[in-house]
């Protein structure tokens, strides 16, 4: 058994499926959760601030900007309300790509949504742009000739600085066209103290996939030539955190979990800045 599917060995979309309450995690996942609940309590917080991010914007998006095709990079299980339901509760015609690198991910995905039309999983390294834009799966449920929903929610903090994660979410923006949107989140240790975050780093790099937190310039850099939607009524074009976009009372939503998230919905126009 290679190191990709040891069950002993923790991995990401086990720890977020049990931090949301799911039942597809190992014992190596719930243990490394107790440790890290151990020192950060709002971790279960913060995981249902960031998939409640991801429920909003794809609901506005396929209710609001008339978006019925997506592909969510990284995107883990789809359980627990993931993005097809959010879709098909909005648009029968909806498509829904999935990506994930885990080969435990894509089985058990492709099971659960054996009966699900317009969705599929595709296993993919999601800085292997080329494969994952030709792949069968994404040619039969993407047309690049017309908007899509493209989700980077909480998975650019897997693409260290050395890979260009920047660069990385450029070359997917490049292959839609204008009137698409991008949702994307990701962790920050801004205001942060040392101890928890370096705890939260131990914990990933035990996982075949360390993460990296980012400050507010870097995460506003994946924004670069779009166009920010105010995430609230009465906002301007910023980033906040995950609870407060599409919150009713943004002051409410911006609790301890929320803050370690940045996000934001941008779209991309048709002449880029």
């Amino acid at each position: 058994m290679n190191e990709a599917t040891a069950p002993e060995r923790p991995f990401a979309a086990g720890i977020y499926d049990y931090l949301l309450g799911g039942t597809a995690n190992s014992a190596a996942d719930r243990e490394t959760v107790r440790q890290m609940l151990e020192v950060l309590p709002e971790m279960r917080q913060s995981a249902w601030g960031n998939r409640g991010f991801l429920q909003r914007a794809v609901a506005r998006m396929a209710g609001e900007w008339n978006i019925n095709q997506f592909l969510d990079l990284g995107a883990g299980l789809p359980t627990q309300r993931h993005t097809h339901e959010v879709v098909g509760e909005l648009r029968p015609d909806g498509r829904v790509l999935y990506v994930d690198i885990d080969p435990r991910v894509v089985e058990r995905g492709s099971a659960l949504l054996a009966d699900v039309p317009g969705a599929a999983v595709l296993q993919a390294d999601i800085r292997d742009t080329d494969r994952i834009l030709t792949a069968p799966q994404t040619r039969e449920l993407i047309d690049f000739d017309r908007p899509v929903g493209l989700l980077m929610v909480a998975v650019t903090h897997f693409v260290l600085d050395e890979d260009d994660p920047w660069g990385l979410v450029r070359r997917y923006l490049d292959a839609v066209p204008a009137g698409s949107y991008l949702a994307i989140s990701a962790p920050t240790a801004d205001k942060q103290s040392s101890r928890i975050r370096d705890t939260i780093r131990a914990a990933y790099a035990r996982t075949p996939t360390p993460a990296v937190e980012r400050d507010l310039t870097a995460f506003t850099r994946f924004l670069d030539g779009l166009e920010i939607v105010p995430p609230y009524p009465g906002a301007e074009p910023v980033v906040v955190h995950v609870g407060q976009w599409g919150a009713e009372d943004p002051e409410e939503a911006d609790d301890d979990g929320s803050r370690w998230w940045y996000a934001a919905v941008a779209r991309k126009p048709s002449t880029e800045r």
